[in-house]
């Protein structure tokens, strides 16, 4: 064990990456907490079961089995090649080389598998690039939510990940050459590398460049991912677990109620029930009282904003749509990133620039005119056509692969219009009123309500008599 200038210098490289990325974590962190208050402890062993299955597991992606497989190979490649990632680390700390060798045949095993995976990564990568822009495309790879920056960002990821496979295949073949020239037998198996042997230089001087160039090009490439990441829809590498952790554990079709409301209808059913006192502020002084639903994305549970840094894009929740199937403006994906987006223009954005930003006119050049003196989520990126399209089913809800709820979202946003502005639209004010007057949701008086049975006993006798 040695230290030189280039530790030194690792050393002040690993910092400033993982410093960079505890600041913006630090940011998003404070923007997820904005949201509204709601509390998610209790029932551990359930929510651990459900993370080892559904992120862990990955159970929901296999409902496709082509993408489900090409994305297993990414997700095993990069979850073993970190511990090859462990090693570099330790190495550029403190100067040693290949510092997991003392493992023996379990470091020759994790070698072998390091490199299988790799090249395998590639070719999935590949197949993931093909997927996305080939001609004609993938029908939920389409959307104006997915112009500008997300399709550029979504390439960008797997040109990255070609470019960390590619150095550290540079680092091992190069590595392995120079054992070779020297005669002295390097620690591990490198199934791949040593196919790629013969295509490397002769000259030790070259070849330990090249070692080197491949050990910085993946040790900094990878520190640049990382703090990439949170500006990139492959944040849900991180955040799609604690995202799982705590989605919901009740019945899908099973509706929030509004507190304050509960307690009015208890106070009027039942003349004992006391109605709780309102709460109050630090030094006693009343609270401004909270809105019906969500205008904007404080308005929303702070799972709601974790659900919008967990989202893939992969558009599973629209492809799976009625009201988008069938032409309507809604997408479920584009609420997801549009709370992200808004989130990141009222709040911090997890880098200087939010390119998550890009292309927001894009998203809404086929749609009606947005509120922009009074823009907030609700009407300034998402239009009330879009949520009165959503046929509440859940279909989007079961089919995403990290649990995330983009109906709640839509159903707190429509809660505002129907009890803040009473903006709902005309078929549902006539429902709403006939309920109001007749305790139904038809125009008929209650008086009337079995004048079909009399009718039906009418027809009925005169087909008898007959």
């Amino acid at each position: 064990m040695h230290f030189s200038i280039q530790n030194i210098l690792f050393l002040l490289v690993a910092i400033a990456g993982f410093g960079l990325f505890a600041w913006q974590a630090r940011k998003i962190r404070a923007n997820i907490l904005v949201g509204r208050d709601r509390d998610m402890s209790g029932n551990v062993s359930e929510r651990l079961n459900k993370t080892l299955l559904v992120a862990f597991g990955q159970s929901k992606m296999f409902k496709r089995l082509t993408p489900a497989f090409l994305h297993l190979i990414v997700y095993v490649g990069f979850l073993v090649i970190n511990v090859e990632v462990i090693e570099i680390m330790v190495d550029g700390i403190f100067g040693t080389h290949r510092f997991l060798q003392f493992l023996g045949p379990v470091y020759d095993a994790l070698m072998a598998t390091n490199e299988i995976l790799g090249a395998l990564v590639i070719v999935a990568v590949v197949a993931f690039w093909w997927r996305r822009n080939r001609k004609p495309p993938v029908r939920r790879f389409q959307g104006p939510e997915l112009r500008m920056w997300p399709k550029l960002d979504a390439n960008i990821i797997l040109y990255v990940e070609v470019i960390l496979m590619a150095a550290l295949f540079t680092m091992n073949t190069a590595d392995l050459k120079l054992h070779q020239l020297r005669g002295a037998d390097m620690p591990g198996t490198f199934p791949i590398s040593s196919l790629l042997v013969g295509l490397f230089p002769t000259s030790e001087t070259a070849l330990h460049v090249l070692e080197r160039v491949g050990w910085w090009a993946h040790i900094v490439g990878i520190l640049c991912f990382l703090n990439y990441l949170p500006s990139s829809k492959h944040f849900h590498i991180i955040m799609a677990f604690p995202n799982v952790y705590y989605s919901r554990l009740v019945p899908q079709g099973q509706f929030s109620n509004v507190e304050s409301i509960t307690h009015e209808v208890k106070a009027m059913m039942d003349p004992s029930y006391e109605v709780p006192a309102p709460a109050t502020a630090p030094d006693g002084s009343a609270l401004a009282p909270t809105p019906f639903g969500a205008k904007d994305v404080n308005d929303l549970a702070w799972t709601n904003l974790l659900n919008a840094y967990s989202c893939t894009e992969c558009g599973r929740c629209t492809s799976v749509c009625p009201a988008n199937i069938t032409g309507k403006l809604l997408s479920p994906r584009k609420i997801i990133m549009d709370t992200r987006d808004r989130m990141e223009e009222k709040y911090n954005s997890p880098l200087i620039f939010s390119p998550n930003l890009y292309g927001q006119e894009a998203k809404h050049e086929s749609q009606e005119v947005l509120d922009k003196e009074n823009h907030t989520l609700l009407r300034g990126y998402v239009t009330p056509e879009e949520l009165w399209a959503c046929t509440t089913c859940n279909a989007c809800v079961e089919a995403c692969p990290v649990n995330i709820n983009p109906l709640e979202s839509i159903v707190e946003m429509r809660r505002f219009l129907v009890l803040e502005e009473s903006a709902a639209p005309n078929s549902l004010n006539v429902m709403f009123s006939n309920i109001e007057n007749n305790g139904a949701p038809w125009a008929f008086s209650p008086s009337d309500r079995f004048n079909w049975a009399d009718d039906l006993f009418v027809a009925d006798k005169e087909a008898v008599t007959a």
